[in-house]
């Protein structure tokens, strides 16, 4: 079975409202959260389109899903994320076999909330590759050169921008691997993770990459914001 994982757990600090995660945010007639999961139920191919949000949030999406897309409400499910992202992942995936069972070649695509102009084309681009090698990453190649700094005063390195890539979501994977590689980490090594994927990288396990875009835009910042609003065409002239 192939299950959609829409990350949800955030609470939009750096979007500096204190009130309301970002993702709960209008973009249009309809709050961010609702845009991403309607791309996610365009696939014919997700059994099951799960959102881990903050507990404390949970009602409020249910009541989402009921005035926006209830039609589709079969298909979706509510879970409280955990303390993290990956938290929220194994949250997730705790539900899936406890209510679907366990299967080797179970499929988790993971995306983040604020993401809300991902493409059916990526999700499914995700579902072939992570079917065919276990592991999956949407991402762009980087266009900027791009500068690393130890101390964040002066640069210590330029990478070559020919093997830099920007990382995006969704980032897709056999349940069973992701799983397998989790448990396999200690302590230290599950403090580092950033996402995702790097319980792969960690333990060496190859990461397909898939083709992502620019207009794949995450909204964390104000700034990001207003990108989105204007490519919905909801900004005025004048701003």
């Amino acid at each position: 079975m192939i299950f959609g994982a829409i990350l949800a757990g955030g609470v939009g600090s750096r979007m500096n409202i204190p009130d309301m995660p970002k993702q709960f945010l209008p973009l249009g007639d309809k709050p961010i959260i609702v845009h991403t999961l309607e791309k996610f139920l365009t696939s014919s191919r997700l059994d099951c389109v799960y959102i881990g949000v903050h507990a404390d949030w949970v009602t409020h999406m249910n009541d989402l899903i009921d005035k926006y897309v209830k039609g589709a409400k079969s298909r979706i499910k509510v879970v409280a994320g955990g303390a993290d992202r990956n938290g929220t992942i194994l949250n997730i995936i705790s539900d899936i076999e406890e209510n679907f069972g366990e299967n080797e070649d179970n499929i988790i695509v993971t995306h983040d909330s604020v993401r809300p102009f991902v493409s059916l084309r990526m999700i499914e681009e995700n579902i072939d590759a992570a079917l065919k090698y276990g592991a999956v990453d949407t991402v762009t190649p980087a266009v900027d050169t791009i500068v690393s700094s130890n101390d964040g005063e002066v640069i210590s390195s330029i990478p070559d921008r020919a093997t830099m890539y920007q990382g995006q979501t969704p980032q897709t994977f056999k349940i069973s691997v992701l799983k397998d590689l989790y448990n396999s980490l200690n302590d230290d090594e599950k403090k580092s993770l950033t996402d995702a994927c790097k319980i792969c990288v960690v333990r060496d396990y190859p990461v397909h990459l898939v083709e992502g875009s620019v207009t794949n835009l995450k909204i964390t910042t104000t700034g990001d914001y207003k990108i989105a609003q204007a490519m919905l065409g909801c900004l005025k002239a004048d701003e």
